[in-house]
């Protein structure tokens, strides 16, 4: 595997700001807020020809009233020991602060290469007081300013001196092609917590305090013959009820990680239902036409008898037309009832996203079924569908080729899909139908 690289430092030294340098992204949100990263945040780059997967923490910090002080020095310590190589920042512009020392302290005990940078060094003046951070121990401190990436080059290199020789395995992705399930839905449904019972470890951060979650988490999973990339995202709000930078970015950032993804598990909180945020949330990965799992969490809460479970799916399938072929699962993150069911399914899903009809196939079922049921007659012209195709895409596409296909509408279209999915298995799956000019 690459190297793994850990940023580690107190709160607002630039940790994020420089996470993103490295991997040339906005992966991390950035903000003047102390405190913004919560849960380790992974990402990858490459210097000199050598690439190397890179971690973003939570700043270390102790005595402070932040309820998540906690939670987040042990991210940091987990952090710690799964990585190979330490990029210890310091803020030149406050100077050496006891929560750097402290830090300095944790990290003497680490038998990994470390490399100091004394972040925010904008000017000549700065690099001078950048000297007061030998005292740390950890050798020359390499100037940087992350915001502008000064400097970055030299702290790349003094990093990449310490990497082993390349090997056989020392370049492989661990990320690269391999699935992308994004657990998305409100804040508060119980994200976080399916994550850590699916890894059986405390992935993410869980408080039962709405919004605790704010980048999206990326975590490997490569058990039970499944081997995909988790994205635990941050819950999305109404826009109305967005009042804070922070919540706005989570919000984008979630956004960009269903774009990213491959297969959307929406998860529902089963004391609530489903409620008119989901639809919006449902409506973004349609939009993005990603497979799709919905998954009621929080199942054990709720008082139940032999019909329970039906009515509860009906009622959530009417909420979600048109797209109704969509798998269902009742799960309790903290039982961890189903929850591997759910796992499960969306591999199924992503399995279906691959799915190739043949020509032969297509025309064989549908085509006599759009004969007997052609489009209806618009302003006397006899639409007539002649030939049907998959496209060569990474998703379900199909064209039917016709004679006057601007006269077939939606509500047909409609019809049409709901054919496919009839006879062939395209559950959780959104597919396009393209009509056509038949030359």
């Amino acid at each position: 595997m690459k190297p793994l690289v850990a940023i580690i430092g107190r709160p607002n030294v630039g940790k994020s700001t420089l996470f993103n340098r490295l991997v040339q992204r906005r992966e991390a949100i950035v903000d003047p807020t102390a405190g913004v990263t919560r849960d380790r945040h992974y990402g990858h780059a490459e210097w000199a020809g050598r690439s190397f997967a890179l971690v973003d923490t939570g700043g270390w910090i102790e005595g402070s009233d932040d309820i998540f002080e906690g939670e987040i020095r042990r991210q940091v310590e987990v952090a710690l020991e799964e990585c190979n190589f330490i990029l210890f920042l310091v803020d030149v512009e406050a100077g050496i602060t006891h929560d750097d020392q402290e830090i300095a302290r944790l990290l003497r005990k680490q038998s990994k290469p470390i490399v100091l940078i004394a972040n925010k060094t904008d000017t000549h003046e700065r690099m001078a007081q950048a000297a007061e951070f030998y005292s740390l121990g950890f050798g020359e401190p390499m100037t940087v300013s992350s915001i502008n990436g000064l400097g970055t080059g030299d702290a790349l290199d003094a990093l990449v001196a310490h990497f082993p020789e390349p090997g056989s395995n020392d370049e492989i992705d661990p990320f690269e092609g391999k699935p992308r399930l994004a657990i998305v839905g409100r804040p508060n449904v119980g994200k976080s917590s399916i994550t850590n019972a699916l890894f059986e470890a405390e992935v993410s951060i869980v408080t039962d305090i709405a919004g605790t979650t704010r980048d999206t988490v990326n975590s490997h999973f490569n058990k039970f013959d499944m081997d995909f990339v988790l994205l635990d995202t941050a819950g999305m709000r109404k826009k109305g009820k967005v009042n804070q930078n922070l919540e706005f970015y989570s919000n984008m950032r979630t956004v960009r990680t269903i774009e990213d993804s491959d297969v959307c598990m929406l998860v529902i909180d089963a004391t609530q239902g489903f409620e008119s945020q989901d639809q919006n949330i449902l409506h973004v990965i349609l939009t993005n036409k990603k497979g799709l799992v919905v998954v009621i969490n929080k199942w054990d809460l709720v008082s139940k008898d032999t019909h329970t479970m039906k009515t509860f799916e009906e009622q959530v399938r009417i909420k979600m037309r048109p797209f109704v072929d969509v798998p269902i699962i009742f799960t309790s993150a903290i039982s961890k009832q189903r929850v591997l069911k759910a796992v499960e399914t969306c591999m199924e899903v992503q399995s279906r996203r691959s799915t190739r009809l043949g020509t032969s196939k297509l025309n064989d079922i549908i085509l006599p079924i759009v004969k007997e049921r052609p489009p209806p007659m618009y302003k006397g012209k006899i639409v007539k569908i002649k030939f049907i195709s998959q496209l060569p895409t990474k998703r379900p596409q199909f064209v039917l080729y016709c004679n006057m296909p601007q006269y077939v509408k939606e509500p047909y279209e409609r019809f049409v899909e709901n054919q496919f999915r009839k006879h062939f298995d395209l559950t959780g799956i959104p597919i396009d139908l393209y009509f056509r000019k038949k030359v």
